[in-house]
C-alpha cells in the first residue's frame, strides 16, 4: 500500500504539469477554461489511480506508467486547443522536459529524505519533494507564462522555428532517463549523491537557458518582422499618397480645361461634325483620370488597396473593391492589411495563369460585429488546385503556400477562421478577425 501511495504521488505530477502547461493557452481553448478543468483534473487523477495500480501489481517501473500517461495526456491536451499542433505539442514537451529535470533532482534528494530507501522507485518523502517542486515551479514562472509565453505563440513570424523545438525538451528528458542508475544503492555514496544533484540542477539550469535563449531569438524575429511589415505599409502608402495626388491634380487639371473643351464641342456641333466630335470627345474621356479617390474609411487599408489597384491594372486583371470599414477598426490593423495583401497577392498570381478573358478578382471586406471582421476574396483560375488532408499545397512547391498559411494563421490566433472554396474555376477566400476573444 506504501508503494501504491508513492508511485500515485509521483504520477500527479501531472496536475500541475497540465496546470502549466495550460496557462499560457488562455486564448487558444476549445471550451471554458471552467469546464475544461472539470474534465482534465478527474481524468488526470485517474490515469494516475490506474497507473499506479498497474505498477504496483504487474511490478512495472514507474518509467514506463509514465510514457502511456504522458501519451493520453498529450493528446487530450493538443485537441483542446485551437492552436497549431506544433506549438501545442512543444508546449507540452517543454513542461515536462523541465519537470523530468526537477525528477533527476528528487532522485538525488530521496536518498537524504529517506536514508535507506530503494531508489527507484522514490520514497513517499522523495515523490512529495518531487511533487512539491514541480507546484513551486509553476507559481515561480505563472507570470511569465501567462505574458511572454502567451505572446510568444501569438505569433506566427517564426513559425518554422516551432517545427524543430520539440526536440530540445526531448533530448533532456532522454537524458534525464538515461541518468537513472541501475543499481538502487549507488546514490548512497555521499560523492555520488552529490554529483547527481549537481548534474540534475546542471541540465535543469541549460534546458531553462535553452528556452530564455529561444524567447529572446523568437522576440527578436517577431520585433523584426513587425517592423518589417509597417515599413511595408508605410511603403504601400506613400505609393498611395502618390498616385493620389497625381490623381488630383490631372482632375484640377480636367476641370481647368473643362471650358475649353465645351466650346470646341459646341464649335464641332454647330458645324455638323458629328465623326469629329465623337473623336474628341473619345480624347477628351481617355484624359480623366481613373484613379479613385477614396477606397476604404480606414487610411491603412486604403493605402493597401489602392497599392494594388495600378498594379492590377498593368497587368490587365480586373480588380474591384467593397471595403466598408470604419475609420478605426476592432482588429489590429496589420493583421488585416498582412491578410489583405497575401491574397490580393495569390489572386494576382494565379489571374496572371489564367485566360486574360476570363480574369477577375474582388474583394469585400466589412464589420460583422463590434469585435469581428470579415474579409472575402473572390479570383477566377485555370491550374487545377492541389490540396492534402485539408490544406492547399503551394503551386511553387510540395507544401502549404507561405501566403496561405499566414492568413490562417492570422486568423485563427484570435479565434477567428480562414474557409478556402474553389469550384467551376472560381476561387474564395473567407476570412474571420476577431478583435478580443470572449470565452
Amino acid at each position: 500500500m506504501a508503494d501504491y501511495f508513492c508511485v500515485s504521488l509521483e504520477l500527479m505530477i501531472f496536475l500541475p504539469g497540465m496546470l502549466l502547461a495550460y496557462l499560457p493557452m488562455k486564448p487558444h481553448l476549445r471550451m471554458h477554461p471552467a469546464k475544461l478543468a472539470a474534465v482534465t483534473v478527474p481524468l488526470t487523477l485517474f490515469l494516475c489511480l490506474c497507473g499506479s495500480a498497474v505498477s504496483c501489481i504487474f511490478h512495472i517501473g514507474i518509467v514506463w506508467i509514465f510514457f502511456p500517461i504522458a501519451a493520453i495526456m498529450g493528446s487530450f491536451y493538443v485537441h483542446t486547443l485551437t492552436i497549431t499542433r506544433w506549438k501545442s505539442v512543444s508546449v507540452f514537451l517543454a513542461v515536462f522536459g523541465a519537470f523530468s529535470c526537477l525528477g533527476s533532482t528528487s532522485l538525488a534528494m530521496n536518498g537524504i529524505l529517506s536514508p535507506g530507501a530503494l531508489t527507484p522507485p522514490l520514497s513517499f518523502r522523495g515523490a512529495l519533494f518531487w511533487f512539491v517542486m514541480c507546484c513551486t515551479g509553476v507559481l515561480a514562472v505563472w507570470y511569465p507564462a501567462t505574458h511572454a509565453a502567451k505572446r510568444l505563440l501569438e505569433e506566427d513570424a517564426f513559425a518554422q522555428t516551432w517545427y524543430v523545438f520539440w526536440l530540445l525538451p526531448i533530448l533532456f528528458i532522454v537524458l534525464n532517463l538515461a541518468m537513472i542508475p541501475k543499481n538502487p544503492n549507488m546514490l548512497e555514496q555521499g560523492r555520488l549523491r552529490l554529483l547527481y544533484a549537481l548534474i540534475s540542477f546542471a541540465l535543469l539550469f541549460l534546458l531553462l537557458l535553452f528556452y530564455l535563449l529561444f524567447y529572446l531569438m523568437a522576440s527578436s524575429l517577431n520585433r523584426n518582422d513587425r517592423l518589417r511589415r509597417e515599413n511595408q505599409l508605410l511603403s504601400m502608402q506613400q505609393a498611395r499618397y502618390d498616385s493620389l495626388r497625381t490623381a488630383i491634380e490631372q482632375t484640377r487639371q480636367a476641370r481647368h480645361d473643362m471650358r475649353h473643351h465645351f466650346h470646341i464641342l459646341q464649335s464641332l456641333a454647330a458645324q455638323g461634325k458629328w465623326e469629329s466630335l465623337t473623336a474628341y470627345l473619345t480624347e477628351v474621356q481617355g484624359s480623366i483620370p481613373a484613379e479613385e479617390l477614396g477606397l476604404c474609411k480606414n487610411p491603412i487599408v486604403d493605402g493597401v488597396a489602392g497599392y494594388f489597384v495600378p498594379l492590377y491594372r498593368e497587368q490587365g486583371i480586373p480588380l474591384t473593391f467593397e471595403l466598408d470599414l470604419p475609420f478605426e477598426l476592432p482588429v489590429p490593423e496589420t493583421d488585416l492589411c498582412s491578410v489583405l495583401s497575401n491574397l490580393l497577392e495569390n489572386a494576382m498570381e494565379a489571374s496572371l495563369k489564367t485566360a486574360p478573358e476570363r480574369r477577375q478578382v474582388k474583394a469585400s471586406a466589412r464589420l460583422h460585429s463590434e469585435h469581428i471582421v470579415l474579409l472575402s476574396v473572390e479570383n477566377t483560375y485555370d491550374e487545377k488546385v492541389r490540396e492534402k488532408d485539408g490544406v492547399l499545397l503551394s503551386s511553387k512547391r510540395p507544401w502549404e503556400g507561405i501566403g496561405l498559411q499566414a492568413v490562417r494563421h492570422t486568423a485563427e490566433k484570435n479565434g477567428g477562421y480562414c474557409r478556402f472554396h474553389y469550384d467551376g474555376g472560381l476561387f474564395c477566400v473567407n476570412v474571420i478577425l476577431r478583435g478580443e476573444k470572449v470565452l
